[in-house]
């Protein structure tokens, strides 16, 4: 990655576009964060609740350690929003995303310009 995107990536300010997204409906403020087509077919069955809600520009993962999580851990997360998802938590998780930016905690895993490719679960079917 060039030094200007490595800027703009710890700025989080390449996740601007997006807004174009939620003006028009396809995406929320708040929601699991959108991922790569190709990886649907990997997810476990509680995994794939993560696609019961809009996704958003941040999320509860976001907020909790961002691409520094497994993938694992990311899910689990995905799913807990889903099933706690309210006005007050959305209020609480783009407060802290407003924190996050300034304090660039969490932009990538190690090793990683974000985040290694997902390869799928450990357990494909596992709750």
């Amino acid at each position: 990655m060039t030094p200007f995107g490595n800027f703009l990536r710890s700025a989080s300010l390449d996740e601007l576009p997006e807004l174009w997204n939620v003006f028009k409906g396809e995406m929320s403020l708040v929601g699991p964060r959108p991922l790569l087509m190709e990886y649907l077919p990997l997810y476990s069955t509680e995994q794939a609740r993560r696609h019961e809600v809009r996704p958003g520009i941040t999320g509860w993962a976001q907020v909790n350690g961002r691409n520094a999580l497994s993938w694992e851990e990311k899910f689990r997360l995905d799913v807990w929003y889903v099933d706690h998802q309210s006005f007050w938590l959305d209020l609480k998780i783009l407060l802290r995303t407003v924190k996050k930016v300034f304090v660039r905690e969490g932009i990538s895993a190690a090793g990683e310009a974000t985040m290694p490719r997902f390869a799928g679960s450990n357990s494909r079917d596992a709750k």
